[in-house]
């Protein structure tokens, strides 16, 4: 079984970054390269957070591929789900993302890892590449959206009214819109001694034997 992992820090505080990542039906506002997200099985069409729910992404290519949610905790801060039809060589495919409040920045540490089962092994090495590119690039858009979006606030903390904010044209997945309070008014932090995966193949994540 391959393991993929990718971690890093996101600059804001965790009830945001959760408030995005939480609903499994809005990939499309930071992952790139997904064009649409439509949820098919569910309690109904507009939950997002229901374990069991089933939904159909469409990539930016024509791609399609069916993921399940098959667990979300507000409490851990974590979310799981699988891949049940994709064009990917891959069986058993499940996928974890867990947020941790960075206390003395009032930032978030991400975990996003998978492990899978894939039914080509000459393909492996790729596929563990691909997904791992996957990852990085939407935790690294992620931070870098709400990073826009802190900007766009000039609000004190506690005083946020950013419905009415600096931001011409605020992101669909701007966590001050609808007069949200950011708390969050930080410059933004330098990372590079911040503990980061940049190798799909480093330790720890080599195919399991």
């Amino acid at each position: 079984m391959a393991r993929v992992y990718y971690s890093t820090v996101v600059s804001a505080p965790i009830e945001i970054v959760w408030s995005l990542v939480r609903d499994f039906n809005g990939l499309p506002h930071w992952l790139p390269g997904v064009a649409s997200s439509e949820i098919e099985e569910g309690c109904d069409a507009d939950c997002t957070t229901c374990v069991g729910s089933v939904r159909r992404l469409v990539m930016e290519d024509g791609r399609q591929m069916r993921e399940q949610l098959l667990s979300l905790s507000d409490l851990d801060a974590s979310l799981s789900y699988s891949i049940i039809e994709s064009e990917l060589k891959i069986d058993d495919y499940v996928s974890t993302m867990t947020l941790y409040p960075v206390a003395s920045t009032d930032e978030t540490f991400v975990e996003w890892e998978a492990e899978f089962d894939c039914t080509d092994p000459d393909a492996e090495e790729a596929t563990m590449d691909a997904v791992f590119d996957l990852f990085s690039a939407g935790l690294e858009n992620l931070d870098d959206i709400l990073y826009d979006a802190d900007a766009c606030c000039e609000c004190d903390e506690g005083e946020c009214d950013c419905s009415a904010g600096s931001c011409d044209e605020p992101k669909e997945t701007d966590p001050h819109a609808e007069g949200r309070c950011c708390g969050h008014s930080s410059p933004r932090k330098d990372h590079d001694d911040e503990p980061k995966e940049t190798d799909p193949h480093a330790e720890g994540r080599h195919p399991k034997k």
